[in-house]
């Protein structure tokens, strides 16, 4: 007999030799046994997971000449055709080369013709995604109603692309990854028919590589096969396909941990020579670090580990806590998705390796956090072992009603007392209003300092003749455009036009004073609270601006509030502003109402603007400013007027 490989040796017959589809199996036992057999099943899931022996296990207990039954006999001629693939009623279609309208006119033509010898007539189509969209349409009549003897069973590994319209019409049944702990039973009992010997670590190795699926363990099981004699040894798959070891990663990581990284490097120059990859020793680098980072967090499960907990490394796992191992495996996460676009993949693993050796000093946010917290504690515990005062601010004053109140005292430190008359203030009171002397005394007299001996003040000057500046006083200039006398008279003008401005500033700002809105008048709420205008003013305001800042911003540019009973009145000089109060002062009312107690009403005007009457007096321009006018063309800006000339 010609060798079999042990996928196809040990292909599920049965429902019942399904691995880790438990749920599959017994639903479609339940179905046959009742009679209950859909025209159209679908089977998606991943790679190597069962899905297509599972589909020639439902035809064969369909198709058995002792059924149709849950448990195909497998013996009788019906199910050895199915076994070998030579029914005629059991039709197994590849959907990637198939997948086009004229297959799939072909399968409606054929469906008109009964079965020849068995109970069904079944269409396995495999990768039934790789269909076209042409193909698929076809089909939708034909599996919406196909002939009762008919019954179509999909398989497909990417669901997502199967159009709704076939979903719609199949039983779904989704097939999942199988364990690691079945996956290496079954390669134990596969090595068990076989003869051979095998260490668990080794057939652990293998149904993780796997990743779930029987089919990709059963062939790295065949090729490790082929060259162990008889006898798995994880030594034996770590030599020969290039593999670190777990011994080998003890190692470097006690190196890393105890920051050696010349000796690091030594190890992944070894590495390298021996013709390990950096995608192989990136990839168990990783999963040492993952399996590092499970042990502790207390999971000791051999499965998850991949080996026995007592094969890693004690030092590593004392150096390094959880934090920093998270940290290491990221490092390693990253450095994978990086090389393929790196200038040298040695270069890079080499550094990641350096910078792991320096991974005792990494400290994560957190740990700073805690350090801080830990830090201030300590602070504010030194503080109050010095006897510092506990610092407590006053009540709030009324307005117009603050006190001037002298600074706490302080009782200096006993270990370094502070020198006495030292001016001290504190934050939490008004600067204003402070004694900045511990004592509340008045303040230290005015220093005073003797003139110098020989010292003679500086007597008036009784005229300017008396005085010489290096000029002469009645010296008139070569240009008649220069002359001093115009220079003064300029000078004095220019001094009256400073006057007349600041005195109009002032009697505007006394104006303004006097226009300012008396925030300060009281007034009593419905249920008997005094309240300022201010504080209603103010309480409204910080409502609105919660939700509705627009009006808030509005409302805080209004003029004089005048609150009378039910009622408050303002103006505002903005149009717009103007606009947004009047189309919300529904909202502005029901503020008013809450915090006044009672129904008030808001009212708000535009504010009118007086225009100033009277025409700017037209000012003499000096002779030198109108040489500079011609000149440039300009304009003369003289007192707040403008003359164009």
């Amino acid at each position: 007999m010609s060798y079999e490989v042990t996928a196809t040796r040990r292909r599920p017959q049965q429902f019942d030799d399904l691995v880790g589809q438990e749920f599959v199996a017994a639903t479609l036992k339940n179905s046959i046994k009742s009679g209950k057999i859909a025209h159209a099943y679908l089977f998606s899931g991943p790679r190597g997971c069962g899905k297509t022996s599972t589909a020639r296990i439902l035809a064969k207990a369909l198709n058995c000449q002792n059924g149709p039954t849950d448990t195909p006999c497998g013996t009788c001629s019906n199910c050895q055709e199915i076994i070998k693939g030579s029914s005629l009623d059991v039709i197994e279609i590849d959907g990637a080369s198939n997948n086009s309208v004229e297959n799939v006119r072909q399968i409606k033509d054929e469906i008109q013709f009964p079965p020849s010898s068995s109970k069904y007539k079944i269409y396995i189509i495999d990768e039934v995604h790789m269909l076209s969209t042409s193909a698929f349409n076809a089909l939708l009549k034909t599996i919406e109603e196909p002939p009762e003897y008919v019954v179509f069973i999909f398989a497909t590994t990417e669901l997502q692309k199967v159009p709704a319209t076939i979903k719609s019409r199949c039983q779904q049944y989704n097939f999942r990854l199988v364990a690691i702990d079945k996956v290496k039973q079954c390669l134990a009992d596969a090595a068990a028919e076989l003869n051979i010997q095998a260490d668990d670590e080794a057939l652990f190795w293998i149904a993780r590589e796997s990743t779930g699926s029987m089919r990709d363990a059963y062939t790295l099981f065949d090729q490790v096969v082929a060259f162990s004699d008889g006898h798995i040894t994880y030594e034996k798959i770590r030599d020969k396909l290039g593999l670190v070891g777990v011994d080998r990663l003890n190692s470097v990581f006690e190196a890393c941990a105890g920051g050696k990284t010349t000796e690091v490097l030594g190890f992944i120059d070894d590495f390298l020579q021996n013709g390990i990859s950096i995608e192989q020793l990136i990839s168990n680098s990783a999963d040492y670090i993952r399996s590092l980072l499970l042990i502790k967090n207390g999971v000791t499960k051999e499965s998850l580990l991949g080996n026995n907990v007592e094969r890693y490394s004690k030092l590593v796992l004392e150096k390094w806590n959880p934090i920093q191992l998270e940290r290491a495996l990221s490092i390693f996460l990253t450095l994978y998705r990086d090389i393929r676009y790196s200038l040298s993949p040695r270069y890079e693993i080499e550094l990641t390796f350096s910078r792991l050796c320096w991974l005792s000093e990494y400290v994560s946010n957190a740990e700073v956090k805690k350090a801080i917290d830990a830090a201030r504690g300590l602070l504010m515990g030194a503080g109050a072992g010095v006897g510092a005062g506990t610092v407590t601010p006053a009540a709030t004053p009324e307005v117009n009603d603050v006190p001037a109140a002298p600074a706490e005292q302080v009782e200096p430190a006993k270990s370094s007392p502070l020198p006495e008359g030292l001016p001290r203030f504190s934050a939490l009171q008004d600067q204003d209003n402070q004694t900045p002397f511990p004592s509340g005394g008045p303040l230290p007299p005015e220093q005073s300092v003797e003139p110098a001996a020989g010292f003679e003040p500086m007597g008036p000057i009784d005229s300017p003749a008396d005085y010489d500046d290096g000029w002469t006083n009645v010296q008139t200039p070569p240009d008649e455009n220069y002359a001093y006398e115009e220079q003064l008279e300029s000078e004095k003008l220019q001094a009256e036009e400073a006057q007349a401005s600041y005195e109009e500033s002032l009697q505007n700002s006394e104006a303004s004073e006097k226009a300012q809105p008396q925030f300060d008048e009281h007034f009593t709420t419905a249920d008997g609270r005094d309240m300022t205008i201010a504080q209603l003013r103010g309480s409204v305001v910080a409502e609105l601006s919660v939700n509705e800042g627009f009006i808030a911003s509005a409302l805080d540019r209004t003029d004089l509030w005048k609150v009378s009973e039910g009622c408050v009145e303002t103006t505002i000089a903005s149009s717009l502003d103007l606009q947004i109060l009047q189309k919300n002062v529904m909202a502005i009312t029901d503020r008013l109402s809450k915090i006044c107690g009672r129904q008030m009403e808001f009212i708000v005007t535009e504010q009118k603007i007086e225009a100033q009457t009277g025409q700017t007096e037209q000012k003499e321009i000096p002779v030198q400013v109108q040489v500079l006018v011609n000149a440039f063309k300009g304009t003369v800006v003289t007192g707040g007027t403008n003359e164009s000339i």
